[in-house]
């Protein structure tokens, strides 16, 4: 099955599919994503949880089962699922559960949401590969993606329209 859908650039029409990971507060998350090259566009949202469309402020409860995310939609001539994986794993820390830096709650959990079976299968062995780098076991989850709901619209590209002198990333 394929998911994802067509863009046009230079005249031809390309693929587009789509990736979504959960890797802490969803404004980092979307900045490392947006850096790049074959990246088109990037969302955040919330995926997973009890109920439909959720609030910025429901997901924070902590009780929606809800977790920040970001969906990714990249071109595959350009950038492979295996390289999103690969800044996935370096932009948070993937042993701490349910937490990055200092936000805490189920809403944070480190998550990769697969599209296909081969996002699952590649994400099951970059998951195995990593592990060799940490001590500590990850505990970034690999499911199959939900629906998307999209965040409000004051949290999409946050970090681009907010000065870099308000805001002091804490990573790891």
């Amino acid at each position: 099955m394929v998911s994802g859908r067509f863009y046009i650039s230079n005249n031809i029409f390309t693929f587009m599919a789509k990736a979504a990971f959960g890797a802490g507060c969803f404004w980092h998350v979307q900045e490392e994503f947006d850096k790049i090259k074959g990246v088109i566009k990037t969302e955040v949202g919330y995926m997973g949880g009890k109920f439909e469309n959720p609030t910025y402020k429901d997901v924070c409860s902590d009780a929606t089962g809800h977790v920040e995310i970001v969906l990714v939609e990249y071109d595959e001539k350009k950038v492979s699922f295996k390289k999103l994986l690969e800044v996935f794993w370096k932009m948070h820390n993937p042993t701490a559960k349910n937490r990055q830096g200092l936000d805490i709650g189920s809403q944070y959990r480190s998550i990769i949401l697969y599209y296909t079976e081969k996002q699952k299968k590649e994400a099951i062995e970059s998951k195995k590969t990593e592990q060799k780098n940490h001590k500590n076991k990850i505990v970034t989850e690999i499911k199959k993606a939900g629906k998307f709901y999209r965040a409000e619209e004051y949290h999409q590209n946050y970090l681009k329209k907010k000065s870099k002198f308000q805001f002091i990333p804490f990573l790891k």
